[in-house]
């Protein structure tokens, strides 16, 4: 199944093709935190990506805040391959790399779509050796644009940068 499905899935779909536990968190919170079984961990069958979420003391706000983790860890982890000489942006990632970064607040950073589009940025970059230029032009932007894309988000920029220096390159700033 492609990386993108599971990105666009619904909330409910997602945690369906997850095994889900329910914990006690530590931490501060005080004495109601370590009644209940509040945390709850997200395992994805299908990629094997780990998500949590213990910020709340309410069960299923924690759920929705584990769902939102694993999309942007299974976005940020999970690689596909990418065939450079026929290589065509989807919609999803054109419009993305149009828009620049002027329509990435935070409520769009939380989407499946933003996740499935960097999930696909990133397979491109991959499949570029991490080049950015390289990378820009088969996108048709600039360098610096390119640049942008990446360092807007502060876990994109990481996973850019640990890759980066996985292969001793040094790290976009």
């Amino acid at each position: 199944m492609p990386r993108a499905d599971y990105l666009l899935a619904s909330d409910d779909a997602l945690i369906a093709q997850c095994e889900v536990d329910r914990y006690r968190a530590s931490g501060p919170g005080g004495q109601h935190r370590n009644k209940t079984e509040s945390a709850v961990r997200l395992r994805h069958r299908a990629s094997g990506v780990t998500a949590i979420g213990e910020d709340s003391r309410s069960q299923s706000e924690n759920k929705r805040h584990a769902v939102r983790r694993l999309r942007a860890a299974i976005a940020l982890e999970v690689r596909e391959p990418v065939d450079l000489e026929h290589f065509a942006p989807s919609p999803r990632l054109a419009a993305h790399v149009a828009g620049g970064t002027a329509p990435l607040g935070a409520a769009t950073r939380v989407t499946g779509t933003y996740w499935a589009a960097v999930g696909e940025l990133l397979d491109l970059l991959v499949a570029g050796q991490l080049e950015i230029g390289a990378t820009a032009a088969r996108l048709g932007i600039s360098t610096g644009a390119m640049s942008k894309l990446l360092l807007h988000d502060d876990a994109v920029a990481r996973a850019v940068n640990d890759l980066r220096r996985a292969r001793a390159m040094r790290p976009l700033r």
